[in-house]
Parts: C-alpha cells; structure tokens; sequence
C-alpha cells in the first residue's frame, strides 16, 4: 500500500489491491483539478511601495502563452523593456529578498510573494509587468496578489500540464540551516521550521499541502516579519525604506509592536512556507514532492532548487491527461495515462 503521508512504500503491509485503487484515486483528484495548464483571463493591477527602496511601483499581471511559464517584463528603463523568465538561472541575489536579473544586472527584487501567490493559486502561465525594481511589497503578504489573480480570472488552455517530479531525495545545507526535497506521492508539500533566539518568534513548524483553497486560507495572508533592531539596522544601510507596520510584522524583544496583533499564532512560519513556495516556483514548473527547511530563508530554498536541478536523476518532467469519461457527475479513473497515472515527457531517461 502507498503511504501518502511520506511518499514511499509501507514496508509493513503487503501491496494490495484496495492501496493501489486508493493511491490511483488519489492522483486522479490530482490530475482532474490540474490536468490542463492555465492563464489569467485578463490583466489586474495593483500599486505599492518597494520595501526596500520605498518608491511607489505597479505590477500588472496578465495573460501568457502555454508553456510560458512566469515571465517578468521590467518596464520603466531608459530604453526598451527587458524581459527575464522566472527560473533559478535568473536569480542573481538572495540576501534581503529573491532578485532576478540577466548579464546586465538585476532587474526585479522581492520576486517572491507574487510567485507564491501564482503558483499557490495554480497557475502556470502569466506576465508580470513591474514599472519598478521591486515588486510592490503591499500588506507583505501575498493576499493582494491572490485578490489580483481572482480578478484577472483564470482560463484553461489547450496543453496539458506538465510537473516537474521529485524520484529520490537531494539535500543542502548552510551553516545550521537545511533544506530537503523527496518524493511524494500526493502533490506538494511544504514543511518549515523555524528557530529564532527571539522569543517572540522562537520555534515554530508548520506544514501544508500546495493546493489553492489550501493556499488562499492558510498561507497567502501571512505577513513578513522582523525584528525591531534588524529593522533599525536595514535603515542606516539604506534599505527597508518602505518598511512599516502596515506591511510587516515587528517584534521587540519582549512583545510584539503591531497593534493589529497577528493574523495567525505561527504567522511566522506560514510566511516562511509562503516564501518557499515562491522561492521554488523557480523550478519553473509546479513540482510533485515534498521540501523540508529547517532554519531556511531565500539562499537555502535557491541553493536546495540549484542542487536539484543539477542532478538529473533526481527528476523528470510528467505530463498530465485529462479524464476521459465522468459518470453520474463524477470522474472515472483517469483514462490514456502511462501506467495509469502521467506520462514523462522529458527528464533524465527520456530525451
């Protein structure tokens, strides 16, 4: 029988016919929910500040072709528009925030959220003009940019989906963090946590399945957080300009200083899954497996995705197939997939 909680066999029960059904059915809820790529239907706007520059900036999401994936248009240069796919090649800084750039230098800053809230909802492809350096940083969480995909609408586009799946475990650590991918069988999931000597923050863990609904009320309105005297800091350094209780989550030592409290008990670990689903978009694909971080942040998600992109036997890229038949309103076993579940179209043993 398939253990869906870890993603590997149950040595201690036989296989039987019963844990295979239930393991296909499994996969076919997947696959009836995401069989098929999608886009936005239109464009939405939104406006902010840069959190670290302060300045007022516009993002603008929008439609993109199949197979597109997530594309950033820099507009707001001397010249013309500069484009840069949302990939782990791109990156080019992770100290303060995921930053995206090209051999000229970078481009996009806090890319994070707005990926999180893209892939968190399912989407596959789409634009996301910036007029910017950074993407406005809004509540610091990705709540305004889920408002934004609900208002853009999605459509469904004639290509199925394609997944980047996880076949054995690739690790990477820095220092006393740690970072993890491993296959799943049931979707993807998202493990954190966090040790901070605060005690305000302190340790906490948290975990969820990626799945819109999922997503959009456990995880998209967790806010970035900080501590008082790293917020202090930042400013003699010229950064988090933009920074403010109306958009991040501050600390003292001894109490918190927003007077709206938290949104949720662990929000700092939800924010910490928030950015790692953003971080690990940039796999260019939505991945089938699980990542753990322990004590993580921007650099350990970027190097973990780095090192398993390096090892080719360690993924393949899956497509999807709708089902073929549905009976009194519900779907049957997915029809015309390999083995019964997907098909590799590329990847380490398939050219």
């Amino acid at each position: 029988m398939v253990n869906t909680d870890l993603g590997t066999p149950r040595a201690s029960r036989p296989a039987d016919r019963t844990g295979t059904i239930s393991a296909l059915r499994q996969w076919d809820t997947l696959l009836m929910k995401f069989s098929r790529q999608t886009t936005l239907r239109s464009q939405a706007t939104v406006t902010g500040v840069g959190v670290h520059s302060g300045r007022p900036v516009t993002l603008t999401l929008g439609p993109a072709d199949i197979d597109a994936g997530f594309l950033f248009v820099r507009t707001g240069l001397d010249g013309a528009d500069r484009e840069i796919k949302a990939t782990s090649k791109s990156v080019v800084a992770t100290e303060l925030a995921t930053v995206l750039g090209d051999s000229d230098g970078p481009l996009v800053s806090t890319a994070e959220h707005v990926l999180s809230a893209l892939r968190g909802m399912g989407i596959d492809n789409a634009t996301i003009e910036v007029d910017g350096p950074e993407v406005p940083i809004m509540d610091g969480s990705a709540a305004p940019f889920v408002a934004a995909i609900d208002q853009a609408g999605l459509r469904e586009q004639a290509a199925p989906r394609k997944y980047l799946q996880i076949l054995k475990p690739v690790s990477a650590a820095i220092g006393e963090s740690f970072g993890e991918f491993r296959p799943y069988a049931a979707g993807f999931r998202v493990e954190v946590e966090i040790d901070f000597s605060n005690p305000q923050i302190g340790k906490q863990k948290y975990a969820l399945a990626v799945e819109p609904e999922i997503f959009r009320r456990e995880v998209a309105r967790a806010r970035t957080f900080g501590r008082m005297n790293d917020v202090a800091r930042l400013w003699k350094m010229g950064y988090a300009l933009g920074a403010s209780f109306e958009n991040s989550v501050v600390f003292d030592d001894d109490r918190l200083l927003n007077p709206e409290g938290l949104r949720y008990s662990d929000e700092c670990a939800r924010h910490k899954a928030l950015d790692a689903i953003g971080d690990l978009a940039l796999a260019g694909l939505p991945i089938l497996g699980a990542y753990r971080s322990v004590r993580g942040g921007h650099k350990l998600n970027h190097t973990v995705l780095t090192a398993l992109l390096a090892d080719r036997s360690a993924w393949r890229v899956i497509e999807a197939e709708p089902a073929r038949r549905a009976v009194r309103g519900h779907a049957e076993a997915v029809t015309g997939l390999v083995g019964g579940m997907v098909a590799p179209a590329y990847g380490p043993d398939v050219s």
